[in-house]
């Protein structure tokens, strides 16, 4: 209801300007008068001009210490209306309307306003300036009151009539058109007021634009949308404007292009949500950038805007892990495993560990995961487990893990950890040889005092 009150305070002070002209024609034709007015005559009677001052000064005080009163205006109105209207000429009737206008619009009656203004419409002889004042003030408060259809009919009435184009109504034109999902109909208005606001040398604000571009998206016409878009952050730099920008290259399938917009706005350090920071992190992951997606990731933990959740830290691990920056992982890797209920997260913690040989992590991390279940693949990791035993030359150990992971497998789980118990039997056997090889050597060299 704001824009509905500034629209009624605005419409109301051009109609007592426009009463206060007509008093001091109705005046002037006074001192010239030497006949009685007709009735179509362009001046007020005695009586009339006598009683519309009188609603004037309650209206508006020449003392700017005197509070308006409106109330003993209306009445006044009211007992004027009653009396002598059917007997007045049509510019009485008009100046008697438009009085009433002033206290409706003032006292935020728009609906009273509204059939008071089509009242005056109805006269006769109205003079052409008080048709096109009313049937503007009628597109703009039947736009305030929701009624977008009439609003559109008396801003087209008052094109028909006016021999000028004017800024507001194209505007009023636009907004209607745009609040009936009439998106095709706005954008020419639309255009044509923001071009005559640039031809009066008047700035068009960022809302008028940002309208534009949601008239043009509405309608899925991404071309236009992109070069608005553009415009618009030209001139007002708003990270809106920039994710935007991001959004309009992704309906239009340039991917290139949409990354290279989020990459600016990551580098000014505007983004301003998770999902921007996910989105493009994840999009460098896809263009074979890993790392510099897992870099976005952290950028976007440490500032707070991504959640150090499990989701989020999964994502970044498998960034590491695509980058082959095993040791990056392994911090955010433990992070997620404690979080975990299950044993998959351990089960990545004994993966990094294994390739970065530190076999005993490895083993104990594979363990971990065992102990805690709810595991993805466990004959995968148990087969895991068994191979960091061997490294630690833990046959026995790495046996009996071997064989419960071909118990917990399918056949093809089954057939590599048989495989695998083969290598490790192979592996103790020559530990075992190397052993006795050592065993012999220590009883050989035996010391001599």
């Amino acid at each position: 209801m704001k824009k509905a009150g500034k629209l009624v305070a605005l419409l109301a002070g051009v109609f007592f300007i426009a009463n206060i002209a007509l008093l001091e024609i109705a005046s002037a034709g006074e001192e010239q008068r030497k006949p009685p007015p007709t009735r179509s005559s362009d001046v007020l009677s005695d009586q009339v001009f006598r009683a519309i001052n009188e609603v004037q000064e309650l209206m508006s005080p020449e003392d700017d210490d005197d509070e308006p009163d409106y109330e003993a205006a209306k009445v006044r109105l009211d007992r004027l209306y009653e009396r002598r209207y059917e007997r007045m000429n049509d510019f009485e009737k008009s100046t008697v309307l438009n009085f009433y206008t002033n206290y409706y619009l003032t006292t935020d009656n728009m609906s009273e306003a509204i059939r008071i203004f089509q009242q005056i419409l109805t006269i006769e002889t109205l003079r052409e300036d008080i048709r096109l004042r009313s049937l503007r003030a009628l597109g703009q408060l039947n736009m305030a009151e929701e009624k977008f259809e009439a609003s559109i009919n008396f801003y087209n009435q008052w094109r028909e009539v006016s021999t000028e184009e004017d800024d507001s109504v194209y505007l009023g034109l636009a907004n209607s058109h745009y609040s009936l999902q009439q998106y095709s109909e706005a954008v020419p208005y639309l255009i044509s007021h923001m071009e005559m606001l640039a031809d009066q040398g008047e700035s068009v604000d960022r809302n008028k634009w940002g309208l534009l571009n949601v008239l043009y998206i509405e309608q899925e016409d991404y071309v236009n949308a992109l070069e608005i878009t553009k415009n618009m952050i030209v001139q007002f730099d708003n990270p809106s404007d920039w994710r935007n920008l991001s959004a309009i290259y992704s309906f239009l399938d340039q991917d290139s292009n949409r990354i290279g917009a989020l990459s600016l706005r990551y580098l000014r350090g505007t983004m301003e949500n998770d999902s921007e920071y996910l989105n493009l992190a994840q999009s460098m992951a896809g263009e074979d950038a890993p790392y510099t997606g897992a870099m976005i990731m952290e950028k976007g933990i440490e500032s707070g805007l991504v959640e150090e959740n499990e989701d989020n830290l999964f994502i970044l691990v498998q960034m590491y892990q695509l980058a082959s920056e095993f040791d990056m992982a392994l911090d955010p890797a433990i992070k997620l495993a404690d979080m975990s209920t299950g044993g998959d997260g351990y089960d990545t913690v004994g993966y990094l560990h294994y390739v970065l040989h530190d076999y005993e992590a490895s083993a104990e991390a594979f363990q971990t995961a065992i102990d805690r279940g709810s595991l993805d693949d466990p004959a995968d990791t148990t087969l895991f487990l068994a191979r960091a035993l061997v490294e630690l030359d833990l046959y026995d150990e790495a046996t009996a893990a071997a064989k419960k992971s071909a118990d917990l497998g399918d056949t093809s789980e089954q057939t590599a950890a048989n495989n695998y118990l083969k290598f490790i039997q192979g592996q103790q056997a020559r530990y075992n040889a190397i052993q006795g090889r050592k065993e012999n050597a220590l009883e050989f060299y035996v010391s001599y005092d």
